[in-house]
């Protein structure tokens, strides 16, 4: 942990020194945005690019970005701290750990809120809905530009499936950290152990937890399937990922680069929604043949009634009833 935090200091004083703070400018009427993420899947990865390639396109090369990826500068919580202080412009983040800069993201950690993915995205692409969550942490600094499809979480073990909330009692599972899902793990009757993605592979491999949950992407890319073989579709969560942006860099652009910002972040999310499936396929087929992995069906109806309390919390508070039942009114119709 000392030493993570030594390199995370040391990279924040290189860009500093080499940046400055605030938008970077290269020359004349251009700008360079530094857009700065942690571990991601591919599909993300290349979303993130091309947000980049079409921001250049529709700029005519005024504004373009510059990237610090695979947590050269840090962890999300380290990352959503850069871009609210202006030491980096752009970040890319899971809603789950945004909900301890806004509270309004904690809505889409409720286990099983949307009934599929459909209902996901008619949820994530409604303005009424969006606008406000996403200018929820202005007055901290950042806004949300738009989303990207982060698909279904489940759980994965070291030892043995997981085909009930049973099979959960007793042991510890990894979250983020995210007071939502620290209370769906103890509704279902597991341990939640709240921790940065960078230390679930050795956490795993030493028995300090029993397992974690996430969608598919970090059996091979974070290589999580050396260590945890039980794969189980219980598919409790769509968590969106989230790119948001310092407001004060945003507001330095004319309103012509502002805008192009927010189309290049719109096309990129319906670009990442293109290869997000395939992608998918392709880490599961890997997962299978490299590290073993298992994957299996689960029956979520003991998973859904389990949790349900968070539910009704959300549905009766005065805070997010009216977000919650727009919610689900959605999923009805």
């Amino acid at each position: 942990m000392k030493q993570n935090i030594i390199f995370f200091l040391a990279g924040v004083m290189l860009l500093a020194l080499f940046t400055g703070c605030g938008v970077q400018t290269q020359a004349k009427d251009q700008v360079v945005l530094r857009f700065a993420y942690a571990s991601n899947a591919q599909p993300v990865k290349d979303a993130m690019a091309e947000f980049g390639r079409l921001l250049e396109e529709k700029t005519n090369g005024e504004v373009t970005v510059k990237y610090y990826p695979d947590s050269q500068l840090g962890g999300e919580r380290e990352l959503i701290e850069l871009t609210q202080t202006g030491a980096v412009d752009i970040t890319k983040v899971s809603g789950s750990a945004l909900e301890s800069f806004s509270d309004r993201y904690s809505i889409f950690g409720i286990p099983y809120l949307f009934n599929g993915e459909e209902h996901f995205y008619k949820v994530m692409e409604n303005e009424e809905i969006m606008k406000p969550i996403y200018e929820s942490t202005s007055e901290l600094g950042f806004v949300g530009l738009t989303y990207y499809d982060s698909g279904q979480r489940s759980f994965y073990m070291t030892e043995g499936p997981v085909q009930s909330p049973d099979d959960l009692k007793g042991k510890k599972i990894r979250v983020m950290q995210s007071e939502t899902a620290i209370k769906m793990i103890q509704l279902l009757g597991g341990s939640p152990t709240p921790m940065g993605s960078g230390e679930v592979y050795t956490s795993l491999q030493q028995g300090i937890i029993d397992g974690a949950e996430n969608n598919e992407f970090v059996l091979v890319t974070a290589g999580h399937g050396e260590v945890a073989k039980y794969y189980s579709y219980d598919q409790h969560t769509r968590v969106p990922d989230i790119v948001v942006m310092n407001e004060a860099s945003l507001n330095k652009l004319t309103e012509e680069q502002r805008e192009a910002v927010y189309e290049a972040a719109k096309e990129s999310t319906e670009y990442e929604k293109q290869v997000w499936k395939a992608a998918v396929d392709k880490e599961k087929q890997m997962a299978k043949e490299k590290h073993g992995v298992e994957f299996n069906d689960v029956d979520n109806a003991p998973f859904k009634e389990a949790v349900q309390p968070l539910h009704e919390e959300f549905k009766n508070s005065e805070e997010f009833s009216e977000l919650y039942k727009a919610i689900q009114e959605m999923g009805a119709k």
